[in-house]
């Protein structure tokens, strides 16, 4: 029988010069839920997202996977899995519709360029979707990896600081996107500063470097 979906961690700790970023920590993550990972800077909210998504091997713990360790099965857990990182990850000499068939080609090789141009107009990118990227401003650059939210199929979103650089307007829309997201059975995983102002059942908080 196939296990539902599930994300956990089970004693989890890093250390950075003799210093523990996170020790011990323990949570889960459901189908449906969207959880914070808050806390002041150098906390460990950047190193706990890496080690999540399986770009960082320095720690000691265990990961799960619907129910089974990670390691058992790594490329199973990254075809479910949309990372965004700090940085936008966006090549400047490309176009948006050129970043995001690159970005995207690993999981689908089925996007159009009707599907890519609908996605850059949800993060109001329409007029520049042929243009280089190096010609727009942060937070357009910030919007073009963001697009890929509309065009992925993975149930796991790890996003690390989404709303750096963009504007009032895109911050509506991006938490309107990660309810929703979430609302069809999706689960988020998000760092940020920002205090979310939606009203959501599933939203729950993690908070390093005080109580948890």
């Amino acid at each position: 029988m196939t296990q539902p979906l599930c994300l956990s961690v089970a004693e989890l700790t890093c250390e950075r010069d003799e210093r523990y970023l996170f020790r011990a920590l323990n949570f889960s993550l459901n189908p449906g839920e969207i959880l914070q990972i808050s806390g002041p800077n150098g906390s460990g909210k950047t190193t706990l997202m890496r080690v999540v998504a399986g770009l960082s091997l320095d720690f000691t713990g265990a990961l799960f996977w619907c129910g089974e360790p990670i390691d058992e099965d790594r490329p199973g857990f990254h075809a479910s899995l949309l990372y965004l990182g700090h940085h936008p990850g966006v090549k400047p000499t490309m176009t948006p519709e050129e970043n995001l068939r690159w970005a995207m080609g690993l999981h689908r090789n089925d996007l159009s360029r009707d599907d890519i141009w609908a996605a850059l107009a949800k993060v109001r990118l329409t007029g520049f979707e042929d243009v280089p990227c190096y010609q727009l401003s942060a937070g357009q650059n910030r919007r073009v990896a963001l697009a890929r939210l509309f065009l992925a199929q993975q149930p796991l979103w790890i996003l690390d600081e989404p709303f750096t650089a963009i504007d009032r307007q895109g911050i509506t829309e991006l938490e309107l996107a990660l309810v929703q997201h979430a609302e069809n059975g999706g689960m988020v995983m998000v760092t940020t500063h920002h205090e979310m102002t939606f009203d959501y059942s599933g939203f729950r908080t993690l908070v390093l470097g005080g109580s948890r």
